[in-house]
Order: structure tokens, then C-alpha cells, then sequence
């Protein structure tokens, strides 16, 4: 006898969880598509790859997201950098660990929107912005 798969969840219910990452502290947001609005949570402060994945794994596991929203930096002219691979890595990290759906996006400002409006946090606050960003990208 095999076991029902659950519904899949309403798109207008689907929440998600973003993540600015960084080398030092990787911001992270949730949000959801009903209000396409975010919120800052506590922002990861981890050095080293596996610490920071396994505090990203944590928070996937707390929030149970439909999908998760990874910032990818650019140049001011659309060119990559060393971060802009760092931070492919570690989308495709979670997209393997996790088991959800990730969806990158071109973050560039995030950070300077963040700071520009008086954030605490500037990295979960430019989370924010990337995830609300992604939510009204969606139809």
C-alpha cells in the first residue's frame, strides 16, 4: 500500500526562503507569494562552506519552504566575479542537500538598497530585497 502524496501547496500560498550570500554573513529572508513581502530573520554568521551550509540547512528544515531564492552578484556592468561563483555553489549546494526548488537572482544593489534604507542587518535587510525582488518577478 503506498503512501498519498500530499497536494501540492497553492501557488498563491507558496512561501519561500532567500539568501544573500556572503564569504562572512549570508542574509537570509522569508516571505511568501499571497503579500510578496519578506522578512528578515537572523543572518548567518559562518566562515567556511560546510558551517554555512549546514546553518542554511538549518533554517531550511525550520521554515519548511516551497523554494528557495539564492542572490547572485554581478559587476555594475552584468560581468561576473569570484563571487558570482561562490554563490552558484551555493545554490547548487542546497538544491542537492535540501531537495527544493532554487532560483537564482541577479542581486546587484541589494546591499546598497539595504543600507540606503537605515537597515540594522544589511545582510538579512538585502535578502529582503532580493526575495521581495524574485516575488514580484512572479506572474
Amino acid at each position: 500500500m503506498s503512501t498519498p502524496v500530499p497536494d501540492e501547496v497553492p501557488a498563491q500560498f507558496q512561501t519561500f526562503l532567500a539568501f544573500d550570500f556572503g564569504t562572512k554573513r549570508t542574509g537570509v529572508a522569508v516571505g511568501n507569494r499571497l503579500l510578496r513581502t519578506a522578512t528578515a530573520q537572523p543572518t548567518i554568521r559562518a566562515e567556511g562552506s560546510d558551517a554555512r551550509l549546514a546553518e542554511a540547512q538549518a533554517r531550511v528544515k525550520e521554515w519548511q519552504p516551497d523554494a528557495l531564492v539564492v542572490g547572485v552578484p554581478f559587476h555594475p556592468d552584468g560581468a561576473s566575479h569570484d563571487n558570482t561563483a561562490r554563490a552558484r555553489k551555493f545554490a547548487r549546494q542546497l538544491r542537492g542537500r535540501c531537495g527544493k526548488p532554487v532560483y537564482e537572482v541577479d542581486e546587484r544593489y541589494s546591499t546598497t538598497e539595504a543600507l540606503a534604507s537605515g537597515a540594522r542587518d544589511p545582510d538579512g535587510a538585502a535578502a529582503c530585497v532580493i526575495l521581495e525582488q524574485f516575488l514580484r518577478s512572479l506572474p
